[in-house]
């Protein structure tokens, strides 16, 4: 009788990067400091947002799920997003911006483009799930004809 096949997976990124929770969980408050003090995004997150605890617990979640693959995140981002008035890609860009310059305070360098990548990769898929909830969509370009 043959023996049982063992599969070994080897460990999620952010863990091989040395991500773990309590990183996680500073990254997520000190990015959300810098969002409630800042000029553009502050007023949308506060009008949005009345008490910040579940809020925060949801984000550090979400990372966790994204960065160390616990699955504890459960939501749907984009019916939320799409909710809010106003909301456009330059508040994306900027919310980039700040959450670069968080990471990269936090985490070691390997770590912290891991962050990045992830949190761009998911700005554009929210941005443009956004856009086409709303009707956006994007210029259609000319067919590709064979010569």
């Amino acid at each position: 009788m043959p023996e049982p096949r063992v599969i070994v997976r080897p460990p999620p990124p952010g863990v091989q990067l040395g991500i773990d929770e309590d990183m996680i969980r500073t990254v997520v408050h000190m990015f959300y400091d810098r969002i409630r003090a800042d000029d553009i995004l502050g007023p949308i997150f506060g009008s949005q947002i009345s008490d910040w605890e579940p809020h925060l617990a949801k984000m550090c979640d979400f990372w966790s799920s994204v960065l160390l693959m616990t699955k504890r995140y459960d939501g749907r981002p984009v019916p939320v997003h799409t909710k809010i008035p106003g909301l456009d890609h330059e508040h994306f860009a900027h919310w980039l911006t700040l959450f670069r310059a968080t990471v990269r305070e936090i985490a070691p360098p390997d770590a912290a483009e891991l962050f990045i990548d992830r949190a761009e990769r998911i700005a554009q898929s929210l941005q443009l799930s956004i856009d086409f909830t709303r009707g956006v969509l994007p210029p259609l370009k000319a067919p590709i004809r064979a010569g």
